[in-house]
């Protein structure tokens, strides 16, 4: 939950020219990506596994999304989300905070 709050500051920290929507979606789902991957799921899992995985992380979309929509739309700077969205870890996402 933690990690969340965390996103959300870096969402709302920003100001200035916002991202689109689409640019949005795609954050949620890199930093949901970033998530699942911190906490261990496998990419080579069997299919099962792989089904299971993709209905947690859309049960997670469905939860955070109009929350982090908002924030990241209305309060978030372009290049904030373009740095989180390049980022191969949460350790690099916060640092797109620190480096504005």
């Amino acid at each position: 939950m933690k990690r969340w709050v965390a996103i959300v500051l870096l969402a709302a920290a920003a100001c200035g020219k916002g991202p689109s929507e689409d640019q949005c979606k795609r954050l949620l789902e890199h930093l949901i990506d970033l998530e699942f991957k911190k906490g261990g799921a496998a990419g080579g899992a069997n299919d099962a596994m792989r089904a299971e995985l993709a209905k947690q992380k859309a049960a997670v979309m469905e939860l955070k999304s109009a929350e982090f929509m908002s924030a990241c739309v209305e309060k978030t700077h372009r290049d904030r989300v373009d740095c989180a969205l390049a980022a191969t870890d949460l350790a690099a996402v916060a640092k797109c905070d620190e480096a504005k």
